[in-house]
């Protein structure tokens, strides 16, 4: 219970950290570069903390940089084009298709000859049928829907490299660490050359701090359940959740049309995502 209780907690800060995000990019007070730095600013400073204090949890191995660069690349792709799909799809359209990641993992999974159960199976289907009304149902906005498709198939191999990565070479401290160090300064640089912005300065702003402290709380929440129930389990609520709060600012924030469809489609999204925990 106090798993999903956080994983509530993380989840609505997180969608508070995206609807601000995507409401000020709409009304040009903050370009994509900023809103992308602003996103990971909280993220990197608790590794740095956890360098600081534990520094003996960090381990980076030089034979890891084929692949870690590789990574690095495809994470500084997933986090603007991410941005970007933000800015532009519906809250729910972005929450549903995102939710395709887990099915293509499974995919690859299959292909490298693990053995997936039957239940999870059944479950990938279910997702797969909700993912499809939601690419030919006409009632739904596809505004950004290539760019969400591109993160969700992005992610698999981001997600597949760091696994690798921690598995093989480096510890999560080191691979985590650099990575939000590289998408800072990725983010920071093109603010200031792109839009002409000092994404640091936004941080003494009320509403771009909450932004910011918002998706770091929200990260921190989401860590933290994973240690009162199985990781299957979180990753199920954790999506859904998302896909709920989504609902929510969709609807009364952005003022999002069709909801009855849409929650129609999040329910069998959860039932989907139920199956591949089984």
């Amino acid at each position: 219970m106090i798993g999903i209780i956080l994983l509530a907690f993380g989840a609505f800060f997180e969608e508070v950290s995206d609807s601000i995000g995507k409401s000020k990019n709409i009304s040009q007070e903050e370009s994509p570069y900023t809103m992308g730095f602003l996103n990971y600013f909280w993220g990197a400073i608790f590794f740095i903390l956890i360098y600081i204090f534990k520094s003996t949890d960090f381990v980076f191995s030089l034979a890891s940089l084929p692949t870690f660069l590789l990574r690095a690349f495809l994470e500084i792709l997933q986090s603007y084009i991410t941005v970007l799909a933000i800015i532009k799809a519906d809250r729910t359209t972005f929450s549903f298709v995102r939710i395709g990641t887990i099915p293509l993992l499974l995919v690859f999974d299959l292909i490298l000859s693990y053995k997936i159960g039957f239940y999870p199976i059944i479950g990938m289907l279910v997702i797969i049928t909700a993912l499809v009304i939601v690419f030919i149902n006409k009632n739904i906005k596809k505004e950004g829907i290539f760019l969400i498709i591109f993160t969700a198939i992005n992610a698999v191999f981001t997600i597949s490299l760091y696994k690798y990565d921690i598995t093989h070479y480096n510890s999560v401290l080191a691979e985590q660490l650099f990575i939000k160090i590289i998408l800072l300064v990725f983010f920071f640089i093109f603010a200031k050359i792109m839009s002409k912005e000092n994404p640091l300065r936004f941080l003494t702003k009320p509403i771009f701090f909450i932004q910011s402290a918002s998706i770091g709380f929200g990260g921190i929440f989401t860590s933290y359940a994973y240690g009162f129930a199985p990781a299957s389990i979180i990753m199920t609520g954790e999506r859904s959740l998302s896909v709920f709060w989504s609902l929510i600012t969709g609807k009364i924030y952005f003022k999002e049309k069709n909801i009855i469809l849409k929650f129609g489609i999040f329910i069998l999204l959860f039932v989907g995502l139920f199956l591949l925990t089984k």
